[in-house]
């Protein structure tokens, strides 16, 4: 019995020091006009939440999207597991989708290499401050060439951010470095130029919501869209 006393003491302890060493809880919600992702079309107007904690540089989110004019649109469910220490970022993501996979079913715990519609990336990025360099490379899961080899699709975007007048803007450039499936490239390919621009609108002196508008060109494809959406977060 004292040893189940002081066990429960010690998770009562560490669960107040994580407290005290400010875990970070995010709960937020974006909805967006159409579903645009590194230059591609994945979708009509959406629901995307995001449930996420991080403690100390690390964290752990969940991030989803769901569609709302087009019942055809697929779901998805994203797991990522991420590190910063300055400007160091490392991280390592579980894409899933319900359709478009191995597995015609759509189940989520179906992990078979060759039956799954989880994709596995991870990537290695930096922030300088006045840009950010990030890397993504595909290392499991649903992503093959036509061969049946695994295509190792990867995407590299630089991203500058700047503030002009009120608003804060994101000018960025991604590019695929060889052939994929998964980008529907050939070989390097410029998939992605945007510019974004945020504005918060305050509703109460507590509570605002921010906006954004999206400019999206696809070099690649020969496709452009723009973006509109709000964020919804306590």
């Amino acid at each position: 019995m004292k040893k189940i006393v002081l066990l429960a003491m010690g998770i009562g302890m560490s669960i107040t020091t994580l407290a005290q060493n400010k875990v970070e809880t995010t709960i937020a919600a974006d909805f967006v006009s159409s579903y645009i992702w590194r230059g591609q079309d994945l979708g009509s107007a959406a629901v995307q939440p995001t449930l996420g904690v991080g403690f100390k540089g690390l964290s752990l989110t969940a991030w989803g999207s769901y569609g709302l004019a087009n019942a055809s649109d697929a779901k998805e469910l994203d797991l990522t597991l991420a590190y910063t220490i300055g400007g160091l970022n490392l991280g390592v993501t579980d894409y899933w989708f319900d359709r478009g996979g191995l597995d015609p079913d759509g189940r989520y715990f179906k992990y078979d290499a060759h039956g799954t519609n989880h994709v596995f990336e991870a990537n290695v990025g930096y922030d300088f401050g006045f840009a950010s360099l990030q890397w993504f490379t595909n290392f499991a899961g649903n992503d093959y060439k036509a061969d049946g080899k695994r295509a190792f699709s990867s995407y590299v975007e630089v991203a500058v951010p700047f503030k002009l007048v009120t608003v804060n803007w994101t000018a960025a450039v991604g590019a695929v470095p060889f052939e994929s499936a998964q980008y529907r490239t050939n070989g390097f390919a410029v998939t992605n130029v945007s510019l974004k621009a945020t504005k918060e609108i305050k509703v109460t002196d507590t509570f605002s919501i921010p906006v954004f508008g999206q400019l999206v060109g696809n070099p690649c494809s020969q496709k452009a869209y723009l973006v509109f959406g709000f964020t919804l977060q306590p």
